[in-house]
């Protein structure tokens, strides 16, 4: 439901958008969506919604499956339909699929370099869920939906809840202890900036989990850290037997020609909101034909 309701407010903004207005012809025609480049396909369900919802008089004949790869010249689709609403469908079709497809066929570039680590989108989205589907489609990670899937714990809330002349470190392992374990140990991600506090978190945690005789990890989010100093936390964790209670999650300004050092360096993933931000759509074409 979620999903559906996320693609329904973006899909009413762009139809009405778009506008209504333009000339067409008022008989039945036919139309092909072809790949212009090398891509994996996403969006299928999201278009059909669309098409169902705006533009009823068409039909799809989908050629090729969500997450499909296609090389050039590929047929992606056949739509058939009253002439007025396949013209005013084909750009919010096109930019739909487009964008979708840009972003999977990303992720699945981020995901062949990282080879045995993953690769996370962060919450940092133009498209909400839409963009979390398409990150998902092409192998990457969703990471958290929103604020009510985890709690996290970053620096902005450290600093805010710093009391007196408590330091940041202080704040920090004050708020790791007051975690309510039975409502928030299966997912917790707490945001770290060196290596003293990712040790001292893990082993709060560490602490906590023994008492109450739990298993689950805490997410450590290495922030702007780098693969090296990363690499570091991942060994002194080792050293000190901690290793096994925490996810490593390095994050921070990470590009996709550092991945493959990243994916040596000791952490279980990446989080990076260049998998679906500033993504070039898939070059599709609509072709048109009577019928």
């Amino acid at each position: 439901m979620m999903m559906l309701e996320s693609i329904d407010r973006w899909m009413n903004a762009m139809v009405s958008d778009e506008g209504s207005g333009g000339e067409g012809p008022d008989v039945s025609m036919e139309a092909v969506v072809i790949s212009k480049e090398k891509g994996m396909i996403c969006g299928n369900f999201i278009v059909d919604r669309l098409l169902q919802t705006h533009y009823p008089s068409c039909s799809i004949e989908w050629r090729v499956s969500e997450g499909s790869i296609v090389e050039v010249g590929d047929e992606v689709l056949r739509i058939s339909g009253n002439g007025i609403e396949m013209l005013r469908s084909e750009r919010v079709l096109l930019n739909v699929l487009g964008r979708l497809s840009g972003i999977s066929t990303n992720s699945w570039r981020w995901i062949n370099e990282a080879g045995s680590i993953g690769v996370a989108s962060t919450r940092k989205v133009d498209w909400g869920l839409l963009d979390k589907w398409a990150v998902h489609v092409g192998g990457g990670l969703t990471h958290r939906l929103s604020r009510d899937d985890a709690l996290m714990i970053k620096d902005s809330e450290v600093l805010s809840a710093r009391v007196g002349d408590e330091t940041e470190d202080e704040a920090l392992s004050r708020l790791v202890l007051e975690i309510d374990m039975d409502t928030n140990s299966f997912f917790t991600v707490v945001e770290v900036r060196s290596i003293e506090q990712a040790l001292n978190v893990v082993e709060i945690w560490k602490g906590a989990q023994t008492e109450r005789e739990g298993s689950e990890r805490v997410v450590i989010l290495l922030d702007n850290m780098g693969p090296r100093q990363s690499s570091l936390v991942s060994r002194k964790l080792e050293e000190k037997g901690l290793r096994k209670w925490c996810v490593l999650e390095g994050s921070g300004g990470i590009s996709l020609g550092e991945v493959k050092e990243w994916a040596k360096c000791g952490v279980d993933l990446i989080s990076t909101s260049s998998i679906n931000r500033g993504v070039l759509p898939l070059d599709l074409s609509m072709r048109f034909r009577g019928k």
